[in-house]
């Protein structure tokens, strides 16, 4: 059997193909897109695909559509950080075998392979004679390189999609989700890192503190003075909205986002953070005031930004993580192990 990995992490490809079982004889393909996705599949390397949703160039709906639409029968599991119950309803309608959430376990692997006939148990003869995937002890120390940055992206991908399946149940609505982006800043290219919200002509801001064993930062989110009506309207919001109607929408939206995420990633890194309370940095200003006011806060980061938008909605919102410079190095410890 061909089976192709779809994603555009590398990190993900290696985490998919290390949980599979080790007994498993099959030739193992990878893409790094969807496009990269399509031509592996007509080329015959994609019997069996794991695929992910959130890619660039084309994503995992736009492979699942043309398979549909080229009446190809390849079977297609989906493993996506976007848990939304409307993704899941959206690739099983376009075909999809199973739908399973990152990171995908060997244990879940294994019971989904044989639950639809793909795989069976090996005998331990076979199984002392499987390559051994481990890592190498020796794997020298990591610098902040584009493959750890992978790591970062994937890791953010995650937690993403868990606050976004949260947001999305609150809702009785779709979020559109982004691929995140990964970056150290200084605090002078801290507006860059914004450059999205800056579009807008005014933001409202709330920025929460988190700590860790060695980890600490905080999360700022900007939301665009534009959504407070139509999120208003998907909160069944009674009475007018005025300021403090809209004060509370914007906490109610910050403690679903931030909390959520923060929560998923700090699985991941198997550290769980305490979180401080949440403070509004200000309502109806510009991007430039905002980071003007608060860049005292901020100096060299680690950032996470992820952009939110509803579809079929007038809802956008700015997730930015800044990880303080101490804490880049010990998830990078962590990070050594994972991979």
């Amino acid at each position: 059997m061909n089976v192709l990995i779809c994603d555009d992490s590398g990190f993900a490809r290696k985490q998919l193909a290390r949980a599979l079982p080790a007994d498993w004889h099959v030739n193992l393909h990878q893409a790094a897109d969807g496009l990269e996705g399509v031509e592996q599949i007509l080329m015959g390397h994609g019997d069996l695909i794991f695929l992910d949703l959130t890619m660039p160039q084309m994503d995992g709906y736009g492979v699942l559509e043309t398979l549909q639409r080229e009446g190809l029968r390849n079977k297609v599991i989906v493993v996506s950080g976007d848990i939304q119950p409307e993704a899941y309803q959206r690739v099983m309608a376009l075909g999809a075998l199973d739908f399973i959430k990152k990171p995908a376990s060997p244990e879940t692997l294994r019971a989904l392979l044989r639950q639809h006939g793909l795989w069976q148990t090996a005998t331990p003869a076979a199984l002392a004679a499987a390559p051994d995937l481990s890592p190498s002890p020796l794997q020298s120390a990591i610098s902040f390189t584009p493959e750890l940055r992978d790591v970062y992206q994937e890791l953010a991908n995650v937690a993403m999609g868990q606050a976004a399946d949260l947001l999305a149940r609150l809702l009785d609505a779709f979020v559109l989700l982004p691929i995140p982006n990964v970056n150290v800043l200084e605090v002078s290219e801290l507006h860059m890192a914004l450059s999205a919200a800056a579009e807008s002509d005014t933001l409202s801001a709330v920025c929460q503190g988190f700590i860790g064993a060695g980890i600490a930062g905080e999360a700022l989110l900007l939301f665009h003075d534009a959504s407070f009506q139509d999120l208003a309207r998907l909160m069944n919001h009674q009475g007018e909205l005025d300021h403090n109607a809209e004060l509370e929408l914007l906490m109610d939206t910050a403690n679903v986002l931030i909390g959520a995420f923060l929560r998923g990633y700090a699985n991941q890194l198997d550290t769980p953070f305490s979180q401080g309370h949440p403070v509004v940095l200000g309502q109806h200003r510009s991007i430039q005031d905002l980071i003007q006011t608060n860049q005292s806060r901020w100096r060299r980061t680690l950032a996470i930004e992820i952009n939110y938008r509803i579809q079929g909605h007038a809802v956008q919102c700015d997730l930015l993580l800044l990880f303080t410079e101490d804490s880049i190095a010990t998830m990078n410890n962590k990070i050594m192990h994972m991979l």
